[in-house]
Parts: C-alpha cells; structure tokens; sequence
C-alpha cells in the first residue's frame, strides 16, 4: 500500500473486517441451531405433504434467504 492509502481504505481492504466477523459468527449459530433440531417435520410445499427433517428445512431455508440476500445486494451496486 501506498503511505497516502487512507486508514478507511486499509480497514475496507482487511480480511477480517467487523462485519464479517459478524456474519461469521451468526452463520455459526444458524448452523447450531440447524443441527441441533433434527426431528422430523411435515412441510405442505404448494401442493404435496412432504416430511423431512427439521435441520434439512431449516438449512434450505436459511440458503434460500442467502441467495435472495446476495441477489439483491448485487442489483444495488
């Protein structure tokens, strides 16, 4: 880096930036939370009854919100 590298610009450029120190640790407690409800459960997708387990729901739910989430900070820049 360059000395005139502003310290805002070091901070954004840092692989562990508090943000995603954030993201990392509620990622952890989503998947605890995931794995520790393994019972299984009936799901009514649409139509059709399907039962599955609950950490499996959980799971797809959870990537689901991820990619929405991805997509639309995408749209935004």
């Amino acid at each position: 880096m360059s000395p005139k590298t502003s310290t805002s610009e070091r901070q954004r450029n840092s692989a562990m930036t508090t943000g995603r120190i954030v993201v990392l640790a509620l990622a952890v407690l989503g998947l605890v939370f995931i794995f520790q409800n393994t019972q299984s459960t009936e799901i009514r997708i649409l139509v059709p009854l399907v039962v599955t387990p609950l950490w499996l729901a959980l799971l797809a739910t959870g990537v689901i919100g991820a990619l929405v989430g991805y997509v639309l900070a995408r749209r935004r820049r």
